[in-house]
Formats: structure tokens, C-alpha cells, sequence
């Protein structure tokens, strides 16, 4: 189960700090240094600025996290 987690939360930070640099990439800049600190709107920014992949496996890896952690403290 170790590794489900640790594949997860790689996933999670990959699509994280690709949400990021999309928002680098984009007007306003700012969007990008707050996401690193607010990851919530980070995902909220990345899907108005239509990055849709990014968006849903950075909920969905996250969501795998949660449910391998929750099974793994059985």
C-alpha cells in the first residue's frame, strides 16, 4: 500500500507544480506564486485558465492519497 501513496503524492505535486507553471505562463503572473502557497486556488485558477488535465489529476491524485492513507491506517 506504501507505494500506492508515494505514486499518488508524486502525481499530486507533478500536476501541482504543473498547474503552477501553467499560471507562469499566463496573465496575471501573480496567479503563480500564490497557488505555491494556496494549492486550493491554484486548481481553481488552473481550471478557469482551461488546464483541464492538470486540474483533475491534481483532484483526482489527491483523492487517491486520501483513500490509500484512510485504508492503510486500518
Amino acid at each position: 500500500m506504501s507505494w500506492v501513496l508515494l505514486l499518488a503524492a508524486i502525481a499530486h505535486f507533478g500536476a501541482h507544480f504543473a498547474i503552477v507553471g501553467g499560471l507562469a505562463m499566463r496573465e496575471p503572473r501573480w496567479h503563480a506564486a500564490v497557488a505555491l502557497l494556496v494549492p486550493p486556488l491554484g486548481v481553481w485558477w488552473g481550471r478557469r485558465a482551461q488546464m483541464h488535465a492538470r486540474w483533475i489529476v491534481w483532484l483526482a491524485s489527491l483523492s487517491v492519497y486520501v483513500i490509500a492513507l484512510a485504508i492503510a491506517k486500518l
